[in-house]
C-alpha cells in the first residue's frame, strides 16, 4: 500500500517536468542502465523490478565485492572499454574511483525537486562527501551494530561488552567477514583496533580462533546453524531473512566499553565518466535517491536514510542517530584518506599472522 501511495504521489509531479520527460525518452532509447555494486537481494528482487515497471528501462546489475568490481572497472578502462554507468559502493571504493578520476560529477545532473529540494534532507541538502562536494553522494547514516547473536546458543546478557567476546567460552564460536579485505569485516576490526587497541584485536581475531570467510551467505548460515552463534559482520538484510524463517537472531547495538559509530551502509552513489547510457543513468539516479527508492532500501537493509520524508517507524530506535550524541563516523572521508589506511594495514598484518 505504501509503495502504491508513493507511486501515485511521485508520478504526476515528475510527468509534468519537460526536462524529465526528455531524459526518460532518451534513456529508453539507450536500452538499459548498467549498475555495479555488491551482491544485494534488495537490488535484484525489489529495485530492478520496480524500476523496470516504473520507467521501462532494464537494469543490468553487475554484482561482486566492491573492491573486486572497482578492479574490474579499472581493468576495462585500461583496455578502453566503458560498460558501467553508476557505481553503488562503500566509501573505500568510492574514494578510489574519485582519486583515479573515473567519475563524472553527479550533482549537476540532478534537477527534480523530489531530489534537490533542501527540505527533503535531514542535513538541509544533498550530502556529497568528496572534497569537491559533487561526486560521491551519501544517502544513509545509521548507527552501526556491533554484532549479531543466535539467542538459542548465546544469552543477550552474556555479551555486554567487547571484552566479553574474549571469554574462552566463545573460542571457535565467533565469525567475521575477512578483515584483510575491504568490507564489513575490516570495518569492524578497524573499529576495535582504534577504540580497544592492538592487544585486544590480537586476542579476539587470533586467540579466539574466529571463523573467517569472504562469503556473506556463509556467515548467515553459520549464525543460523549455531556453528558460529556470534557474528561480527553479518548483513542486516541476510539476518532479516533468517528472522522470517524463525531463527532467534538478535542485533546488538551497544557494548559498554566501545563508543557508538555511524556509517554510510549499504552504499554511496557515484556516476562513472564516459557512461555508456548517460540518460538512463540520470533516470536511475533520480529514482534511487527519491523517497520511493530509498524507502525500499531502508526497509530491505534496515538502514536509516538521510531523507526526512522516509518512514522510519519500522527501524529499531537504536539504529537511528540521536541528536547531540557524538558518534565515530567510519565513512568520514578525511579519516579514510589519512588515518584509515595505516590502521587497515596494521589489522591486515596482525590477522594474517594467525
Amino acid at each position: 500500500m505504501l509503495a502504491l501511495i508513493l507511486l501515485l504521489s511521485l508520478a504526476p509531479a515528475w510527468a509534468q517536468d519537460k526536462e524529465w520527460n526528455q531524459t526518460l525518452a532518451a534513456g529508453k532509447r539507450e536500452g538499459k542502465v548498467v549498475v555495479a555494486g555488491a551482491p544485494d537481494p534488495v537490488m535484484r528482487n525489489e529495485i530492478i523490478p520496480r524500476f523496470m515497471s516504473r520507467f521501462g528501462i532494464p537494469v543490468e546489475f553487475l554484482a561482486g565485492r566492491s573492491s573486486q568490481m572497482a578492479a574490474r572497472v579499472r581493468s576495462e578502462r585500461l583496455a578502453g572499454v566503458y560498460t558501467v554507468d553508476l557505481f553503488m559502493s562503500g566509501i573505500s571504493p568510492a574514494i578510489s574511483l574519485y582519486s583515479e578520476k573515473m567519475l563524472d560529477a553527479l550533482k549537476p545532473i540532478l534537477f527534480l525537486p523530489e531530489v534537490i529540494d533542501p527540505s527533503r534532507w535531514k542535513n538541509g541538502k544533498l550530502w556529497f562527501v568528496d572534497p569537491e562536494e559533487r561526486y560521491v553522494l551519501r544517502l544513509f547514516s545509521s548507527v552501526a551494530s556491533f554484532l549479531h547473536i543466535n539467542t538459542e546458543y548465546v544469552k543477550p546478557d552474556e555479551i555486554r561488552s567487547a571484552k566479553d567476546l574474549l571469554n574462552p567460552k566463545w573460542r571457535g564460536k565467533i565469525s567475521t567477514e575477512d578483515p584483510t579485505d575491504s568490507g564489513n569485516g575490516q570495518n569492524q576490526a578497524v573499529r576495535f583496533y582504534l577504540q580497544l587497541g592492538e592487544e585486544f584485536v590480537k586476542k579476539l581475531y587470533i586467540d579466539q580462533k574466529l571463523g573467517i570467510t569472504r562469503e556473506r551467505r556463509q556467515l548467515a548460515d553459520w549464525l543460523a546453524r549455531g556453528t558460529y552463534p556470534i557474528c561480527l559482520s553479518c548483513r542486516e538484510d541476510d539476518v532479516t531473512a533468517l528472522r522470517r524463517e524463525g531463527f532467534k537472531i538478535l542485533e546488538v547495538f551497544e557494548l559498554s566499553d566501545v563508543a557508538g559509530t555511524i556509517g554510510s551502509s549499504p552504499w554511496l552513489l557515484t556516476l562513472m565518466n564516459k557512461a555508456p547510457h548517460p540518460n538512463a543513468a540520470r533516470v536511475f539516479a533520480h529514482w534511487i535517491i527519491s523517497r520511493e527508492g530509498l524507502d525500499i532500501y531502508s526497509r530491505g537493509h534496515r538502514a536509516a536514510t538521510l531523507r526526512n520524508d522516509v518512514d522510519e517507524s519500522f527501524l529499531r530506535p537504536e539504529s537511528i542517530p540521536r541528536a547531540g550524541v557524538k558518534y565515530f563516523d567510519t565513512s568520514d572521508w578525511q579519516w579514510r584518506v589519512t588515518g584509515r589506511m595505516e590502521t587497515e594495514e596494521r589489522v591486515r598484518k596482525l590477522v594474517k599472522s594467525r
